[in-house]
């Protein structure tokens, strides 16, 4: 499986690029899988479901399924937090994991960036920012796409992970 990750300052619109770049890729017969760090505590269940309350009662995983969809629940207890690899390993095969977060592992990534940012660019100081997608011209030798230029990331995302043909630009 090929990883790549898109990153960006809460607000830059990750989670927006990621909508129109998946059913894009999806179009082209590439099955991607997404990986997503919250940085807050998060629950994907809800009290008072039976599922909820085997985890309070101590369990350490919990898996519900039906006939559309399955989710695995497991509580870290006090274990370190898995990184990247480790989340890869969890996933089925595909041919493409977008990463959203896991700014510390070494992980090429899209920075997107919007004018008015109040914090500065991730590129200046993360060496696996290998390009920018942004609504203003910055004064990087990264490569640099448009918002809106889908059909371009796509491409140098593809070239640069080895999916596609074609020279990724430097």
């Amino acid at each position: 499986m090929k990883a790549f990750g898109i990153a960006g300052y809460s607000g830059s619109g990750k989670t927006t690029l990621m909508e129109q770049l998946i059913p894009r890729l999806v179009a082209r017969g590439i099955r991607v899988s997404v990986i997503k760090h919250s940085h807050h505590d998060f629950d994907v269940d809800r009290p008072g479901k039976d599922s909820f309350r085997h985890r309070q009662a101590g369990a350490s995983e919990v898996l519900v399924g039906s006939g559309i969809r399955w989710a695995l629940m497991h509580e870290l207890r006090g274990a370190p937090e898995p990184g990247i690899a480790e989340h890869l390993a969890r996933l089925s095969p595909c041919d493409l994991v977008l990463v959203e977060g896991f700014k510390r592992e070494p992980l090429p990534r899209l920075e997107v960036h919007r004018r008015g940012a109040r914090e500065g660019c991730l590129w200046e100081s993360d060496d696996n920012i290998v390009a920018v997608a942004t609504d203003e011209a910055l004064a990087t030798d990264l490569p640099q796409f448009a918002l809106e230029d889908y059909e371009g990331i796509i491409g140098f995302i593809l070239r640069h992970v080895g999916l596609a043909d074609g020279p990724v630009p430097h």
